[in-house]
């Protein structure tokens, strides 16, 4: 039986792990080739949280080709707009087309309260959460629109582009901005049979969650916390018993809408998060 994407191409950014890598692997297990973009250095100033390289770059690409698809590979900054058209022009002169675009590209730093905020941690945080999603949607959208078969965006947002979260207003203002975007881009897309919908994780078993900062912003009252102890405090945000959730758990949601199963789904929220939103 045919893949749910097969034969089409996916535009992801932030493919070199996590939850990248894990919508690039997903979707070409469904039949997709990729245009697979990172940055594949520190642009943060938050130490905690290691940077990919470009041998995580390099594992996502023998991932894909290790199922017989097709992988176009650059290290791009998002916030980088005429390289990342540059990749995106070449990927589909190499590969035929352009179907699917997954703004998936993400940091976390800082930790402070919004009025203790360093100028350098929000224009990072702003720069590729936010601003690094507009101009990958924008460096796409013309070859989904000369392509004239339509297309699915998929802009990954969080729960916190839904709802406040203290200690990471930089994080919450850039995620709400996305569903800003998204709301914006189904509008004025949808004449072209273009859908765009976002995703809205809760916490994900990825390196930007799986961290020494993280573990001490859930877990203050303790000098070395772990994963077991960040558990204990994680699940209470959710409805369901876990702490958090799995790359391949949004994965999945990516798929369902890039797939021709949700043909008439766009300007959606998805959340994939437990219950969370319902605390």
């Amino acid at each position: 039986m045919a893949g749910r994407v097969e034969g089409k191409v996916a535009f992801i950014t932030g493919a070199a792990r996590g939850q990248g890598r894990s919508h690039a692997v997903r979707l070409a297990e469904e039949g997709a080739d990729i245009i697979a973009v990172d940055v594949c250095r520190r642009i943060s100033s938050n130490e905690d949280i290691p940077a990919s390289t470009p041998e995580d770059l390099a594992e996502t690409v023998e991932l894909v080709k290790g199922l017989n698809r097709r992988i176009v590979a650059e290290e791009v900054d998002v916030r980088d707009y005429d390289a990342l058209k540059a990749v995106v022009d070449s990927g589909v002169e190499q590969l035929g087309g352009l179907d699917i675009v997954v703004a998936n590209a993400g940091i976390g730093n800082g930790g402070a309260t919004l009025d203790k905020t360093s100028e350098a941690d929000w224009d990072d945080m702003i720069g590729v959460n936010l601003s690094g999603v507009w101009k990958t949607v924008k460096a796409a959208v013309p070859q989904l629109i000369s392509g004239g078969n339509g297309g699915s965006i998929i802009l990954t947002s969080s729960v916190g582009g839904l709802k406040a979260y203290p200690h990471t207003g930089h994080y919450i203002a850039a995620k709400h901005g996305v569903v800003g975007l998204m709301r914006t881009f189904a509008v004025e897309l949808g004449q072209h049979s273009i859908r765009v919908n976002s995703v809205h994780p809760t916490n994900v078993n990825t390196p930007l969650f799986m961290n020494e900062g993280t573990m001490k912003l859930f877990r203050p009252d303790l000098e070395n916390p772990g994963p077991d102890d960040m558990a204990v405090v994680a699940q209470m945000m959710h409805v369901l018993p876990v702490g958090w959730v799995e790359p391949r758990d949004i994965s999945n949601a990516v798929l369902f809408l890039a797939s021709d199963e949700a043909r008439y789904v766009t300007g959606l929220p998805m959340t994939v998060d437990a219950g969370s939103m319902l605390k």
